[in-house]
């Protein structure tokens, strides 16, 4: 690493920041920094150019030059022997008392969120990777006024999985040369330069699921990074497995090339479902009225583009040796409300059944109280195996159109569903201003895609004069006109209105700006960085 230039830190002070930001560890993000940004700048580029192509033409297929990799037949590296039954997965961010949560739920893995559960202000970022060293080390406690914390079992924990935040995301804490450092590779370096060792002596490994990819040579980019980490630090190849979420309309077209490859480091692929609507939604969003699709609640995993997403996935994970992971189940019991949670609980077991029955190996949930109800699924259908990779499945054939047939999804365009869209986008602002990127909305969990798909439909259904059950067309002025209405109503009911004037600022650029933003976190973030330094 010698010859790379030093990091600058510019976050302000995070307890326990010392152990986590030490000298070698920075120098180790520095040298990723340095070997790798370069190539994330020209993958981004190469998204836009893909989006250019996406927009003249209306399509996207499979691509004419890895026809071969689809062809041929290999398989991925078999999983480590603790990350074989993955029948039930819990997901939620780094903060202290959720991750104890998450480990004392009895699920077999823990998605640790740095991404979209997460908001990038320092003290999460820095406080999340503190809460992972203690979590990997089986040392993680927290006192409250009301309550202590503790592993109630600390030999028996889930396996832990961090995700990191996505390529198109820089961390502006960290500079090198005045340039800021890729988050992912903050997120990814810091934990594996203290981890993974420790990870090792334990049993288990550093492994990740990797979001927002949008290509193959984009898990190329991964698998180089890998392969590099664990040469420096002297840990075996191969030692890295990771899952990737298949959350872009691009990435489903690239599935077997994603999984080629990161072959020697794979584990597994998830249909995360919410950020998938929303790249459709991005890539379409000017593509015409047979792109439009209806209230973003109607959408279920039974339209037909999205049975053709999940049947691809389960079909092309298990032909090479790979898991296939089910969606989320974001569902929130109420201690309040018994026929709210039983109407719930059977959503969430016939949405959990679906994805078993179709040869998932397992799938996610938000709250601790639905572990039980996916376990109980998911042990139905695989018994004493731990995983459905020997299962014979039906030869499905998914063709550009099945994953296109967004025409053919059911569902009207409502008022009830923009006004729900301005609501909840807001509310989730604001509270992901605020640093919580979890947010308990309606009985939902509801993360970064939720704002991210409601803005995104209203730019669509604006562009493209949507006419509601209403008879109403979408225009500028009437969605002007519903967020003042329900702007008024937060406002009354809000017990903390801290940063909800900033939500609305946001939710309505980036929902009605002509210029359409690819990430909505990006603006945030820069609401973020001024509230900081001010």
């Amino acid at each position: 690493m010698s010859g790379v230039a030093a990091i600058t830190v510019s976050g302000p002070p995070v307890p326990r920041g010392d152990e986590i930001l030490t000298d070698d560890a920075l120098a180790f993000v520095a040298d990723l920094h340095a070997r790798f940004a370069a190539r994330r700048n020209e993958l981004l580029a190469a998204r836009r150019r893909r989006r250019e192509e996406i927009a003249a033409t209306g399509r996207i297929d499979f691509l004419p030059e890895t026809a071969d990799v689809r062809a041929a037949d290999w398989q991925v590296a078999p999983a480590p022997a603790d990350f074989r039954d993955r029948r039930v997965e819990i997901t939620g961010p780094t903060e202290r008392k959720m991750t104890i949560n998450a480990l004392n739920s009895g699920a077999k893995v823990w998605l640790a969120d740095l991404e979209d559960a997460n908001t990038p202000h320092w003290a999460n970022v820095v406080g999340g990777q503190v809460n992972l060293w203690d979590a990997v080390r089986r040392t993680i406690s927290l006192t409250t006024d009301e309550k202590e914390y503790r592993l109630a079992d600390p030999d028996h924990i889930p396996v832990i999985v961090p995700r990191p935040r996505g390529w198109h995301f820089d961390e502006q804490h960290l500079t090198v040369d005045d340039e800021p450092v890729v988050a992912a590779l903050v997120d990814f370096g810091l934990y594996f330069f203290h981890n993974a060792r420790e990870l090792l002596a334990r049993g288990t490994g550093p492994y990740f699921y990797l979001p927002k990819m949008e290509s193959h040579l984009e898990a190329r980019l991964w698998n180089d990074v890998f392969t590099h980490a664990q040469e420096a630090l002297g840990v075996p190849h191969g030692t890295i497995r990771a899952t990737v979420l298949i959350e872009t309309i691009t990435a489903a077209f690239e599935m077997d090339e994603i999984l080629h490859e990161l072959r020697d480091h794979m584990a597994g692929l998830n249909a995360g479902r919410w950020d998938y609507l929303f790249s459709i939604i991005k890539n379409f969003r000017d593509a015409g009225p047979e792109f439009v699709l209806p209230d973003r609640n109607a959408v279920t995993m039974t339209a037909p583009m999205m049975r053709a997403y999940c049947d691809l996935l389960v079909q092309t994970c298990h032909r090479r040796g790979a898991f296939a992971i089910g969606g989320m189940a974001a569902f929130i019991p109420s201690r309040r409300d018994p026929e709210v949670n039983e109407r719930a609980f059977a959503k969430v077991r016939e949405d959990k059944t679906r994805e078993a029955n179709a040869g998932f190996d397992g799938s996610w949930v938000a709250h601790p109280d639905l572990v039980p109800v996916c376990r109980e699924v998911f042990d139905a259908v695989l018994g004493d195996q731990p995983n459905q990779l020997t299962r014979p499945l039906e030869p499905v054939t998914v063709t550009a159109d099945d994953l296109l047939s967004v025409a053919a999804t059911p569902g009207e365009r409502t008022e009830a569903g923009l006004r729900g869209n301005i609501r909840v986008g807001i509310r989730y602002l604001q509270a992901w201003l605020s640093g919580n990127g979890a947010a308990a909305i309606d009985n939902l969990m509801e993360d970064a895609a939720t704002a991210e798909i409601s803005r995104s439909q209203v730019w669509q259904w604006v562009h493209n004069g949507v006419t509601l059950d209403t008879g109403a067309t979408v225009t500028r002025e009437l969605v002007e006109r519903y967020v003042e209405e329900e702007y008024a109503a937060l406002e009354a009911a809000a017990t903390d209105t801290t940063h909800l004037a900033e939500a609305r600022r946001l939710f309505v650029e980036t929902a009605l700006d002509p210029h359409y933003v690819d990430f909505l976190t990006l603006p945030a973030y820069r609401s973020v960085l001024v509230a900081e330094r001010r």
